[in-house]
């Protein structure tokens, strides 16, 4: 997963509420195991309409999209994370997110960062003419005309942001220590090692 840590540039001033998985990512996209691609149906109903907002000349590739209450409802498809990430979404502002879509988008790094109604306003409007810069060190989000709006996030969804970690690179990092305790286990236990068959 690649660190995240400062995001500037384009967003998108999408708004619309109430958004869920099978809009950002519907059902027929969910055969595949693979991320790659995936950014092709992200709101593909949406995108059928040729002045949609995504494929602009303005907007696409935008890391940054800005969306209404209740973002990521619906079911719990973490393809809904890599559709969006696919996409080259780093970054998604909101007031508010379903609780699985908000861990699964952090578990692919993306940030959702939760802002209120009328921070939200104020950025849909900055946004349709100028760039949002979004510093998760500092967990700020600031315009280029002085506007400067802090959003509160969990530690340890911070720390993995900031260093690319997801669960499994975090196991990886206990890795030697995994080792000795299974060796230990192994030495105290015996009982508890695989029997070997003889194949003779």
């Amino acid at each position: 997963m690649t660190p995240l840590d400062k995001v500037e540039g384009r967003a998108i001033p999408f708004g619309l509420k109430n958004i869920d998985t099978d809009v950002i990512i519907p059902a027929h996209w969910l055969k595949t195991t693979t991320r790659e691609g995936m950014g092709r149906g992200a709101f593909e109903s949406l995108r059928a309409d040729p002045d949609n907002l995504f494929d602009s000349a303005d907007f696409k590739g935008a890391p940054i999209l800005i969306a209404g209450d209740n973002f990521g409802c619906g079911s719990s498809r973490e393809h809904a994370a890599w559709a969006l990430g696919d996409l080259g979404i780093r970054v998604v502002i909101a007031p508010s997110y379903s609780d699985i879509f908000s861990g699964n988008a952090v578990k692919n790094g993306i940030l959702p960062v939760v802002l209120p109604q009328p921070a939200i306003d104020r950025l849909m409007e900055v946004a349709a003419t100028d760039p949002v810069h979004v510093d998760l060190d500092t967990q700020t989000v600031t315009t280029p005309f002085q506007d400067r709006f802090s959003f509160d996030i969990d530690p340890f969804r911070k720390m993995c942001l900031l260093h690319g970690l997801d669960e499994i690179s975090l196991t990886e990092k206990s890795g030697a220590a995994i080792d000795i305790y299974e060796q230990r286990l192994a030495e105290d236990r015996p009982w508890l090692r695989p029997a070997t068959i003889d194949a003779r």
